[in-house]
């Protein structure tokens, strides 16, 4: 509640206030890093050094004799501390587990948003590469663009080709900080009132200990993926929402991270739609620089396994992200190369409803960490725990948040938006329609804000779920 009352309300202030391109991008680039340091101070170091790695390494590509080798060794310094902070502790596990060596393994705490801001910088020195930007001039400009506080430690990843023109030149407009301000609304109450509800819901459930989550019936195990299902969709995209909100209020355009996925009819569509900035991220800068589609099978399949591969570790140095990545791949590879156009006579709802199986059977590979839980899970979800199909307690908790569920269900979809557009539409010949419409515009951020407010002042610290990424 601090931030939502007293530092948005001041950088926007500063935003208002301040009237040359220079000095708020100067007070935008203090706010970001006060922000970043709140979680971690020791760690702004670390921000501050890749950013700098990454400007040197883009002005020697840009003005210096052999690119190619200032390209390699930024992106390898980047990937390497990457690797160094996010990786480590479970290399070592693994190795400990093979060979019984090293008998201590050091803890090395993740830096919040490391790989967000290391990915943006990676796109940032291969588009200097590739010609498709200009190198930034001055390090401080840089810096602002990795450390921008609307998204550095959640997404999405902004490519500072999207951002430069806004970072040099940006104006804002009273009808672009009326739409930021609903849209951050929106996403706040996504994240405080749906997405924290459900994250009850799937906890009471998908539980953390063997012995508990063994005893959990089959239709337990279903509710709690459904409601987990729900929870990381409105909790990462309600994080977007509210990045984009931001931004359109100090005059940043970010591009849109997510498209309603749950209403995809393929996994093709599904990842279309899913965190757009890392899948369009892998695709552009992993994907197509491999040969993409425009080779062999065997070595198309090799480039679609290495991404997915890629996209799992990503995610968190942890076995069950792999398997989750790999998982998708698989789906994808069916898709592509078995399905193929037979996909499109089978009838949309049915591949729909396929998708969202497929879907949430992935999210119970992505819950749980600690693969002895997830198979657990597994066996639990088919009924092999022999714990029954359902029981009182779970028919109880259903009952109890049926409603709660089918609204957060609405909110998965484009009903709200569709609902929004129509009345827009019918205020233009109608007079009353016009005037619902206008008090609504006014009143709804209003209201959102107020009760997420209520629901954040009687709950626990329950941060965003990518900010473990």
């Amino acid at each position: 509640m601090l931030f939502v009352l007293l530092f948005l309300p001041a950088n926007l202030l500063s935003q208002v206030l301040l009237k040359t391109p220079r000095t708020k991008n100067i007070a935008m680039l203090l706010f970001s890093l006060v922000f970043y340091s709140w979680a971690g101070p020791r760690y702004l170091l670390l921000l501050v050094f890749m950013s700098f790695a990454c400007w040197l390494g883009a002005l020697c590509i840009q003005y210096a004799p052999r690119k190619k080798f200032w390209l390699v060794l930024t992106v390898a310094v980047c990937l390497f501390i990457l690797g160094l902070f996010k990786y480590t502790g479970f290399l070592l596990t693994n190795f400990k587990s093979l060979f019984g060596v090293p008998e201590v393994i050091p803890q090395i705490v993740l830096p919040i948003g490391i790989s967000f801001y290391t990915f943006q910088l990676i796109s940032y020195v291969v588009d200097v590469y590739r010609g498709e930007v200009e190198a930034q001039e001055k390090y401080w400009l840089l810096l602002l663009y990795a450390s921008l506080f609307h998204q550095c430690i959640a997404g999405p990843i902004v490519r500072y080709k999207d951002v430069n023109e806004d970072i040099l030149a940006r104006k804002v407009s009273g009808k672009e900080i009326s739409a930021g301000i609903t849209r951050f609304a929106v996403g706040l109450a996504k994240k405080a009132v749906l997405a924290n509800g459900c994250a009850v819901i799937a906890d009471q459930l998908l539980l953390p200990d063997a012995g508990a989550l063994a005893a959990v019936p089959a239709m337990g195990i279903l509710l709690g993926t459904f409601a987990f299902t729900l929870q990381i969709y409105l909790d990462f995209s309600a994080y977007s929402d509210m990045a984009i909100g931001m931004g359109l209020m100090c005059g940043f355009h970010y591009k849109e991270n997510f498209d309603y996925p749950y209403m995809s009819i393929s996994v093709t569509e599904f990842w279309r739609r899913w965190h757009i900035s890392l899948s369009s991220f892998f695709r552009d800068y992993v994907y197509i620089p491999l040969g993409g589609s425009r080779c062999g099978l065997s070595r198309q399949l090799f480039n679609l396994f290495v991404v997915w591969f890629l996209t799992g570790m990503w995610h968190g140095a942890s076995w069950n992200f792999i398997l989750w990545g790999l998982y998708f791949g698989a789906l994808l590879a069916v898709e592509r190369y078995v399905m193929g156009e037979r996909l499109d006579r089978i009838p949309s709802l049915a591949r729909h409803l396929g998708v969202l199986v497929l879907v949430m059977f992935s999210w119970i590979i992505f819950k749980f960490t600690d693969m002895g839980l997830l198979g657990t899970a597994v066996k639990g979800l088919f009924g092999l725990n022999h714990n029954g199909f359902s029981g009182a307690a779970v028919s109880l908790l259903f009952k109890n948040n049926i409603w709660f569920l089918l609204l957060c269900t609405a909110a998965c979809t484009p009903l709200g938006r569709t609902v929004r557009r129509m009345l827009a539409n019918g205020a233009r010949g109608n007079t009353v329609l016009w005037w619902v419409n206008g008090v609504w515009e006014v009143v709804h951020p209003a209201a959102l804000l107020i009760l997420s407010a209520m629901a954040l002042a009687g709950d626990s610290y329950n941060p965003f779920l990518y900010f473990q990424f």
